[in-house]
């Protein structure tokens, strides 16, 4: 397959090319395209082919569930069968925008988008670009991340390029994306809602609008055989191609013991990698050293966090450490794609 690759920006839209896109969704192609959070590989969700064909295209497990994204709001009730009054209050404050939603599926919805179950998840993003091709392929589009399954989710077009050439129809590089982290995904089946995937809709957002709500486990289990319920859940995933390790405790715990590390790796001949903060990043003596912002603007470390990660492999490392973060607003969706990245690999110093 040769992929069509393709760039527009939010301020002046491509509308020709955009119909182009939606004719390849509707007949059962995919399509990378931008949102505000990262670039997601779309697939008619209403089409059991096109969920088939973006597991093959991510080599993505099929039980994983795909997110429905929708261009207006009163498409909801299209792919949910019922929608609580806590839902309806969520998405009137926080959509179009990063909040994704667990809700009963409509029947009509096929098995292959929301992971062989009776739920559904649903998003209604805020950059135009994908807007504008949901509705012209159809108003409903299923979408992961555009990247290879377990790799960091791609912020910049290239890195679906890098990832899916040759395996999806088509690419639209929309540039850099605004916010740089997945979705927050709260599950409204419970009779408290929970937080599944913390991200910049954060649990003192969620509660702080509907009262009690539980702000789920920090990483969920890998192992766990129970079939996840939302993307991100039960598999690996963000994973660089070195190994990653995070290291948690005071400034001067955290880099006497990362320093350590990397003075044992250079013997042994191994390229190392730091991701830190502007306070810290004089500290290390790491062949690569990538500081994500200040540790007081966790919004910034969270929109860089994928980046680096992608240019850490682009720079060959092959051990990395990365500094612990607080977990309380959007440090914890921070502390969530880190440990995920490791695969729940932490070091207390």
């Amino acid at each position: 397959m040769k992929t069509i690759y393709v760039k527009m920006t939010e301020e002046k839209i491509d509308i020709p090319v955009i119909l182009q896109a939606g004719e390849i969704l509707r007949g059962g192609g995919l399509v990378a395209f931008p949102t505000e959070t990262v670039y997601g590989l779309g697939g008619d969700a209403f089409n059991p082919e096109s969920s088939r064909k973006i597991y093959a295209a991510k080599g993505r497990p099929s039980d994983n569930p795909l997110i429905v994204h929708i261009y207006r709001l009163e498409d909801l009730e299209k792919v949910a069968l019922k929608v609580p009054p806590a839902g309806w209050r969520l998405a009137e404050t926080f959509w179009p925008g990063p909040l994704t939603m667990i809700l009963p599926k409509k029947p009509e919805l096929p098995p292959e988008t929301t992971g062989g179950l009776d739920t559904v998840a649903v998003r209604f993003p805020s950059n135009r670009i994908a807007q504008a091709l949901i509705e012209a392929g159809g108003g409903f589009i299923a979408a992961p991340s555009a990247n290879r399954s377990g790799r960091p989710s791609p912020t910049l077009a290239r890195y679906c390029r890098e990832d899916l050439d040759g395996r999806v129809d088509m690419i639209i590089d929309g540039g850099k994306v605004g916010l740089g982290l997945e979705s927050t995904i709260i599950d409204l089946t419970e009779e408290t809602p929970v937080i599944l995937r913390p991200g910049f809709i954060t649990w003192e957002n969620l509660s702080g609008l509907l009262g009690d709500v539980d702000a789920g486990s920090l990483v969920p289990g890998l192992d766990d055989d129970t079939a996840p319920k939302a993307p991100g859940m039960k598999y690996r995933h963000y994973a660089p191609k070195g190994t990653l390790t995070v290291v948690d405790g005071t400034r001067e715990a955290v880099t006497a013991y990362v320093n350590d590390r990397i003075r044992r790796c250079r013997a042994s001949g191994i390229r190392t990698g730091v991701i830190c903060t502007d306070e810290t990043k004089d500290r290390y003596e790491a062949d690569i050293v990538r500081s994500a912002g200040s540790r007081q603007d966790r919004e910034a470390v969270a929109g860089e966090l994928f980046r680096i990660l992608r240019e850490f492999d682009d720079e060959g490392a092959e051990e990395i450490y990365a500094e612990a973060f607080d977990t309380s607003g959007v440090g914890r969706a921070v502390m969530n794609r880190l440990l995920k990245a490791a695969g729940s690999r932490i070091v207390h110093v």
